[in-house]
């Protein structure tokens, strides 16, 4: 994925669809942007470090995560093309697919293409080409296809599976999204601040039960789930792109306290946070 000159920013405006295609390389650190991902290796090999677990990246194959869980290229091959494809949150949790196939992406399951596909390795650069310079016309349809590609890989791998394929009505692209929509713009925009879940729904226009419901419908977790990992994951990036006082960093993003923000990072990223900018400034700093 390319940069700003801030490691870890997203590089398109928030919530856009985007393809782009570059060469694969090692990220110095992890990152993290609020969309689905659909990657396509061109050529060679590459290792992800994902929600805790190296994942193998061959040419070839499609792989599909959701890209808010921080993620990095540890290992790439040299010259090693990448198709990149960017679909919003929302846009996904639109499409009808198996619901429980879903969810698992929501809470981290990197799926991967069983067997590579011809017809991939001549779609997604032509994908890439058209979203660059095509008309508006010819991108909505680009948009389309990557949709309907999605749900195809998802129903290979619930089929592969051999788990009973559910296709999610199309009442879920109504209510339970657009609550789950407004919630999530709502913690995008507060989530520094002493927020609770009671207090977000309040904001919504809605009852926290009803709150907790749709997202566990759409996502598989609760809202306090999706703000403790939005929070983890900000935290992650400033301790990464910024100076500032890990503890600092913390009341930046809403933990309320410094024990409170080395508890739960630890038990979520298995280090503590100083530990975690240590690491990361060592992959940085130049060998002598």
């Amino acid at each position: 994925m390319k940069h700003t000159q801030r490691r870890g920013e997203w590089i398109g405006s928030r919530g856009e669809f985007l393809i782009e295609r570059h060469i694969a390389d090692a990220m110095a650190a992890p990152h993290w942007h609020d969309h689905v991902e659909l990657n396509l290796l061109m050529e060679g090999r590459m290792t992800y470090l994902f929600n805790g677990r190296q994942e193998q990246v061959e040419a070839g194959r499609l792989v599909l995560f959701w890209a808010a869980i921080p993620h990095q290229t540890i290992a790439v091959a040299e010259n090693a093309p990448l198709v990149c494809l960017y679909l919003p949150l929302i846009d996904f949790l639109g499409l009808p697919v198996d619901r429980k196939a879903r969810q698992s992406i929501m809470q981290g399951r990197f799926l991967a293409q069983a067997n590579p596909e011809t017809m991939d390795a001549l779609t997604l650069p032509r994908w890439e080409k058209e979203w660059q310079s095509g008309s508006a016309a010819r991108r909505k349809l680009v948009v389309e296809e990557v949709r309907l590609r999605i749900r195809r890989l998802i129903l290979d791998n619930a089929e592969s599976d051999n788990s009973p394929t559910h296709v999610s009505p199309t009442s879920l692209a109504g209510h339970a999204v657009r609550r789950v929509e407004l919630l999530i713009d709502l913690i995008n925009s507060r989530y520094a601040d002493p927020t609770s879940v009671p207090d977000l729904a309040k904001l919504a226009g809605m009852h926290p039960s009803t709150a907790n419901s749709a997202f566990r419908e759409v996502l598989g977790i609760s809202v306090n789930e999706y703000l403790t990992r939005h929070r983890i994951a900000r935290a992650m990036q400033l301790l990464t792109d910024t100076d500032v006082p890990v503890l600092q960093i913390g009341f930046d993003c809403g933990f309320g306290s410094s024990s409170r923000f080395y508890e739960i990072f630890k038990e979520r990223t298995g280090t503590t946070p100083r530990h975690f900018r240590e690491a990361v400034n060592s992959k940085n700093t130049p060998a002598p």
